[in-house]
């Protein structure tokens, strides 16, 4: 399934990929003025109103002996979609452990387990109010999926451009950041020397002992 959805984005058979964004963004652009159960059944219906005039034209063919009973859509038929018991269980394992992460990732912002990850939220969601009143969710959906299907084929084309240009974007944030810090390390008074330790004056040498006394006769 992965290794389809790539084939798909970097265009890989343009026919295929060309009715699928197609599709898509035609689908997506059509909800702004239908409802969305409005747009599936006049996609199905339009899609029926082809599939079933092609099986009636080769059921009469079939009919004359002009045809040998050929399925116009046979190969899609034929064609398993089907996920394995192997293909469920790990599929349904990413998704759980998706939600997992996810929950466990709300939860933790919402209750401050990290004051500075919680106020990136804050931003993030103050920030998200103003696109809500620019735009609409399903304008950032449209824009997310021509996203989707046109910076991978961008890459892949202009891949050494992109990435002298990234190098230099690095170069020119680094050099701004070593600026910025040189000139706080520059003001930024530098710390009074510590007083020395006082040198501690020498032992006083011990008298020597004195001479026994001379033994009793």
């Amino acid at each position: 399934m992965a290794n389809k959805f790539v084939d798909l984005v970097y265009w890989r058979n343009m026919r295929r990929t060309g009715v699928v964004f197609t599709g898509l963004v035609i689908g997506l652009a059509s909800v702004f003025q239908l409802s969305a159960i409005t747009v599936l059944s006049y996609v199905c219906l339009g899609v029926m109103s082809v599939t079933f005039l092609l099986r009636l034209y080769y059921k009469l063919l079939e009919m004359l002996r002009w045809n040998p009973g050929v399925h116009p859509f046979q190969s899609y038929l034929n064609n398993d979609s089907s996920l394995t018991e192997k293909e469920t269980v790990m599929l349904v394992e990413e998704l759980v452990l998706l939600i997992a992460f996810a929950i466990t990732e709300i939860k933790r912002l919402l209750f401050i387990e990290s004051i500075i990850d919680s106020i990136k939220f804050v931003v993030l969601l103050y920030l998200l109010t103003y696109v809500g009143v620019l735009t609409s969710g399903l304008t950032l959906v449209i824009t997310a999926v021509i996203a989707v299907f046109s910076i991978p084929l961008l890459y892949k084309k202009q891949k050494l451009r992109i990435r002298r240009t990234v190098r230099g974007v690095k170069a020119f944030v680094k050099r701004i950041k070593n600026m910025f810090l040189g000139l706080i390390h520059s003001v930024r008074p530098s710390p009074a020397p510590e007083p020395a330790a006082p040198v501690a004056a020498p032992a006083p040498v011990a008298a020597p002992a004195q001479k026994q006394k001379a033994k009793s006769k």
